[in-house]
């Protein structure tokens, strides 16, 4: 009777070990799948993309840059009003100046180059889209850091707007009309050290239907 009691035990202990293991396998495997390979290219970027800070000399090709622009302003955009300007810098004065200027982009002292996103308010205003420009530089700036990382260059987003001494700055230093507006600078280049990916996923975030 006690060995048949003991073996009863022993048998329920590993059936539990075992609900465990697979318990966890699957939980692991659900907290590490959006780090995993999904074979989705357009998802795989989206995850694996991180922010620069630290580049190599070497510059986005003439093509590339070219490809980056178009990506750029392939973004959504409020009632089609499409209230962007683009400025291309690389020129290395500019670049340093902006960097000595500002803490948070001081990484653009080693960028090759740097985009500025900038809304049009004469254009915003004409289309109806005054409100919402901000939102569409936003599309903007992030299609940019995407196609980026998706040529194999580091980008990192350096908010200017809405704070009126860098956008003064920049306007001064760029020479660009008081309409035009710029809401971020992009240093871009080849990343000098492997870039990590942060895992931000926080499903207590998540609210269906209602907070």
């Amino acid at each position: 009777m006690k060995t048949s009691h003991l073996l009863c035990l022993v048998l329920a202990i590993a059936l539990g070990f075992a609900t465990w293991k697979l318990v966890s396998s699957d939980s692991t495997a659900s907290d590490t799948s959006s780090s995993e390979p999904s074979g989705n290219e357009a998802y795989d970027c989206i995850m694996t993309r991180s922010s620069c800070r630290s580049f190599t000399d070497a510059r986005p090709t003439e093509e590339q840059i070219d490809s980056l622009l178009h990506a750029a302003m392939a973004a959504p955009t409020a009632r089609n009003a499409r209230p962007w300007q683009i400025v291309v810098i690389t020129d290395r004065e500019i670049l340093d100046t902006i960097a000595s200027t500002y803490k948070n982009i001081k990484m653009a002292s080693e960028a090759p180059m740097a985009f500025v996103a900038c809304g049009d308010l004469t254009i915003a205003n004409e289309k109806g889209g005054d409100e919402f420009w901000d939102q569409d530089l936003s599309a903007v700036s992030e299609n940019i850091l995407l196609a980026a990382h998706s040529m194999g260059y580091g980008a990192v987003w350096c908010g200017i707007y809405p704070i009126q001494e860098r956008v003064e700055f920049i306007q001064e230093l760029l020479d660009l009309p008081k309409t035009v507006i710029p809401l971020s600078v992009i240093p871009i280049g080849q990343p000098k050290n492997p870039l990590s990916p942060k895992d931000k996923f926080d499903r207590s975030r998540v609210h269906y239907n209602g907070w």
